[in-house]
């Protein structure tokens, strides 16, 4: 039995039209991206009080890594897992000449998300987290603390090819304290300081390169 094709071009359009919806298929599933970004930042330190002589300790500014994973939720959103690192120094006037500088190894360890505000892998974004923040003595036989954490931010997002981008963040931290009491402390030597505050704040700028997957 032979079909007379009488429109040729509807044939066309109606075979065409599985071939386009695969192609949208494909272009919708890879905006659901997943990525790891390497960082290099700079950290901004904040300050509390030292409960026994009522003076300000501050936390030194200094360079910082991190890196991040995410995992795409939709078109905009992603669950973001952030570790960074920044090595840093506890000074204060009030601090004797053995105690002064207390140098520090702040790990943080935070899980959050991302959300795009046009589309995912391009433009602006907005970020939170929240985890714990490990802060190390530099001096041994000194005990680390852990401390409750989170952070929030805002970035942008640059694709430079199809699997790698230019990312560039602000984002803020909140390490919150025990209210009043001492930390650092390790057998004969004591504690190094007593701190009083709900709170210590840093801010952060940082620029990465972002694998797209």
């Amino acid at each position: 039995m032979r079909i007379a094709v009488q429109h040729p071009g509807l044939l066309l359009v109606l075979l065409a039209a599985p071939l386009q919806h695969a192609h949208a298929q494909t272009d919708n599933t890879g905006r659901f991206e997943n990525g790891v970004t390497v960082y290099g930042g700079y950290r901004y330190g904040g300050s509390v009080t030292d409960s026994t002589t009522n003076s300000t300790i501050d936390l030194a500014d200094g360079s910082s890594v991190a890196m991040s994973i995410d995992f795409g939720l939709d078109s905009n959103r992603q669950i973001e897992i952030f570790i960074s690192r920044q090595h840093t120094a506890l000074t204060s006037g009030a601090f004797s000449s053995q105690a002064n500088n207390i140098g520090l190894t702040l790990y943080n360890y935070q899980i959050g998300g991302t959300n795009y505000i046009d589309e995912l892998g391009r433009g602006l974004y907005v970020m939170g987290a929240i985890g714990g923040t490990t802060a190390q003595p530099d001096q041994s036989g000194l005990n680390s603390e852990t401390f409750f954490s989170g952070n929030l931010g805002i970035g942008w997002m640059v694709p430079l090819a199809k699997n790698i981008g230019l990312r560039f963040e602000a984002r803020g931290y909140a390490i919150l304290l025990n209210n009043n009491g001492a930390i650092f402390c390790g057998g004969a030597r004591g504690c190094t300081v007593a701190i009083n505050g709900n709170a210590l704040f840093e801010g952060e700028l940082l620029a990465g390169i972002v694998f797209r997957f």
